[in-house]
């Protein structure tokens, strides 16, 4: 019954439509573009509120849907950059990316393949950089797999997971992950402190410049205004800040 509730709970959480619409404002000269990716199950709607606190500090944001559940990783990579062509044609200013959970792998992969001459700096949130071991237990249950569909199937803990195959970044990726969870049967799973879908440890990649640990879950991190003021932080200074939680 634990595991069937457990299930149960991950599927309300990641079922969400995934309509790909995007929201963004034209092009301004010289003003930085802010690339806004959710994460696995969720639309633009769940990082809106995140995309406006960017917005009034001054950024141009580009906040879109994809179809997370519908394809894998390197579909969605795709996805993102037929998103992206357009909107970084003739910007002067630099582009950086702030991303949720499996948001921060397609931007990994997608920086891999398709890297902008006018990278600005990453900001991901509860990112499976080292996979999950919630994805190893779960990955032959026929619920999950129809929750996540194949980009659930590539984010286990694995060598030759798809995270796990990325290599070291080589950009100025600042990660904030959290140690709060609403899922014990979940976190059970987990090795160490933990968010309820992945655990500190794994939410660190070689190559980053700066690592955040807050008490927040998975689900809901991008909703904390202390999580808001280090994003903007980092993306201006290139560093979190130990006075801005």
């Amino acid at each position: 019954m634990p595991l069937r509730t457990g299930i149960i709970g991950l599927i309300l959480l990641m079922t969400v439509a995934n309509p790909s619409h995007s929201t963004s404002a034209p092009p301004r000269g010289g003003r930085d573009l802010v690339v806004v990716l959710h994460g696995m199950g969720r639309t633009k709607l769940s990082m809106a509120w995140r995309a406006g606190r960017l917005e009034q500090q001054g950024y141009d944001v580009l906040n879109f849907s994809y179809p997370s559940t519908c394809g894998s990783v390197a579909g969605s990579t795709t996805h993102l950059h037929q998103e992206l062509q357009s909107q970084l044609t003739a910007r002067a200013g630099q582009v950086h990316f702030v991303t949720h959970s499996l948001g921060g792998i397609v931007v990994r992969a997608y920086l891999k393949q398709h890297p902008p001459t006018n990278l600005g700096r990453v900001v991901m949130l509860s990112p499976p950089n080292q996979g999950s071991e919630v994805v190893d237990r779960l990955r032959d249950n026929f619920l999950y797999r129809l929750a996540t569909g194949p980009a659930g199937q590539e984010l286990g803990t694995e060598k030759t997971s798809t995270p796990n195959t990325l290599g070291e970044v080589d950009f100025p990726l600042g990660v904030i992950t959290g140690d709060r969870s609403f899922n014990p049967l979940f976190s059970a799973w987990l090795s160490g402190p933990n968010d309820g879908k992945v655990s500190v440890r794994r939410a660190k990649v070689s190559g980053m410049t700066d690592f955040l640990v807050v008490p927040h879950s998975h689900s809901f991190i991008m909703r904390s205004s202390a999580v808001a003021r280090q994003v903007v932080h980092f993306l201006a200074h290139g560093q979190f800040s130990p006075t801005a939680a």
